[in-house]
């Protein structure tokens, strides 16, 4: 326990105890090469711990991190790590082993609400070779059950209309672009870091048809000379509480307004593609392959299904935290029937990766009980993540005839959430965007599923028409009204 306690900026950097880690790195001669749209906790725990890996071995100075905050509520973000000179802590917590580090790799900080032309001319300037975005799976302007954009959203609506001064981050992406081309440049590379799959092809696909309807010409330079590289991220990272800040200031002596507490296990695997070079990720764990998806869908399939899988049945039964969760035994027992006879006969082999050990290291990833991920966190944009994460499985296994009934009672779980009240009443936050439309439905449709399933951008034809799915739905739903959230997890479990 540190006997003082020090705000976190560069002059303090030395008066932190000797087992904090600092950079070793001349901050002020760091490049801003990657400009990061979407500086949540999620990137600061992950893709700017590798670029801080590397600066940390004396290489890739250029690579270096702008952060770019499009939304009113970026602000907070932006006043906290400019007053602590763009620095943060990321603290690892497993059971009974905490590290703590410094971050230096973000060295700038731009709000686009108050300099609209600052952002633009960053993103346009021939510094900026990657253009990395977090801007959560529901970012995309994708209609789920089509696949096709929405180009009705007033996002995109308004920035069409107003391509010079655009609000949403495909506006800023594109006036970005078209002054490059203006200026005769090449396009930046664009990478998703998104729990999207292929979502680097998304992206692409996306950007695409929005500069369609902008300037036709705008579309072919970009598709002719754009490069969209596929990821896969990893890292369970909670959003930041007052307890984190509390842990760090108690526990390594440093006073940040804004730290992140992230599970030890990370990763990250990159299509290599890319316009203008890049940093060499892979000296820092991260893994280069020419083939993204079989990784990107073992771990939607497994990891983020799971946690939707648990989440819902959780908050229904009044936990609050996934390691409650994971102390449930018949919670567990689910889930990993759900890996086991659900996801895993319909994934590819995937180069490198024992699928069974992964299986084991997701269970005790879950049960962490050192960083408090709440439930509250999985289920947020449940209208995005569900048909990201879990309706995919079920159109593949009603395609192959392989189990699926587990995958349905998650919808299930799901729908009974949006009620908004637990087994016993008692009242639970929903986070989406879609709340008041999926609440209002699920409370018209109570145990019948109907009015939420004509909700046609999130389930695709071939769950609406699939009389197999709507039964099996159907049947979830009669016994959570009928027998509650507890008696039904133990019919769906054998228990």
């Amino acid at each position: 326990m540190p006997s003082n306690v020090f705000p976190l900026n560069e002059p303090n950097l030395k008066s932190f105890p000797p087992e904090v880690g600092i950079p070793n790195y001349d901050r002020k001669a760091v490049g801003q090469s990657i400009c990061h749209v979407g500086v949540g906790g999620f990137h600061r725990a992950h893709q700017a711990v590798y670029a801080d890996d590397l600066l940390q071995q004396g290489s890739n100075p250029e690579w270096g991190i702008c952060g770019i905050g499009l939304l009113p509520h970026d602000i907070r973000i932006r006043d906290v790590l400019r007053d602590q000179d763009y620095l943060y802590t990321v603290a690892e917590r497993e059971l009974g082993h905490d590290d703590a580090r410094v971050i230096g790799a973000i060295v700038n900080f731009l709000y686009a609400p108050e300099n609209r032309d600052a952002v633009l001319e960053k993103l346009a300037s021939p510094e900026t070779k990657i253009v990395s975005l977090t801007i959560t799976e529901g970012g995309y302007y994708l209609n789920q059950a089509t696949g096709e954009f929405d180009d009705q959203h007033p996002d995109i609506r308004h920035d069409l209309e107003h391509p010079e001064q655009p609000n949403c981050s495909f506006g800023y992406l594109m006036e970005a672009l078209n002054l490059r081309r203006q200026r005769g440049q090449a396009p930046f590379t664009l990478m998703s870091c998104d729990n999207v799959q292929s979502n680097g092809d998304i992206a692409k696909r996306m950007l695409l048809a929005f500069a369609e309807l902008r300037d036709p010409a705008l579309r072919n330079w970009l598709e002719k000379n754009g490069a969209f590289p596929n990821s896969m991220v990893d890292r369970i990272t909670p959003a930041t509480t007052d307890a984190h800040r509390a842990f760090v200031r108690e526990q390594f002596g440093i006073d940040d307004a804004w730290p992140v507490v992230p599970e030890a296990f990370r990763q990250w695997v990159i299509e290599d593609h890319f316009l203008h070079g890049r940093p060499a990720w892979e000296q820092a764990g991260a893994e280069m392959t020419s083939a993204v998806l079989p990784y990107e869908k073992m771990k939607m399939r497994l990891l983020n299904a799971s946690h939707q899988t648990m989440c819902y049945i959780g908050m229904l039964l009044g936990y609050e935290y996934a390691d409650e969760v994971m102390a449930d035994t018949e919670i567990v027992r689910f889930v990993q029937r759900m890996m086991d006879d659900e996801v895993t006969p319909i994934l590819d082999p995937v180069p490198g990766i024992d699928l069974e050990d992964y299986k084991r290291t997701l269970i005790r990833r879950f049960s962490n009980p050192a960083i408090k991920d709440t439930l509250l966190r999985l289920a947020t944009e449940g209208s995005a993540r569900i048909p990201k994460f879990i309706l995919p499985s079920i159109v593949e296994s009603l395609s192959a005839g392989t189990p699926n009934r587990l995958l349905i009672f998650t919808v299930a779980t799901w729908f009974r959430y949006l009620t908004g009240t637990d087994d016993r009443g008692r009242e639970l936050q929903i986070i989406d965007p879609l709340k008041d439309r999926l609440q209002e439905r699920a409370r018209k449709g109570k145990e019948n599923p109907g009015p939420l399933l004509e909700i046609g951008e999130l389930f695709p034809d071939a769950l609406t028409q699939s009389p197999v799915f709507v039964n099996e739905l159907t049947e979830a739903m009669r016994y959570l009204y009928g027998e509650g959230a507890r008696a039904t997890l133990k019919r769906y479990v054998g228990a």
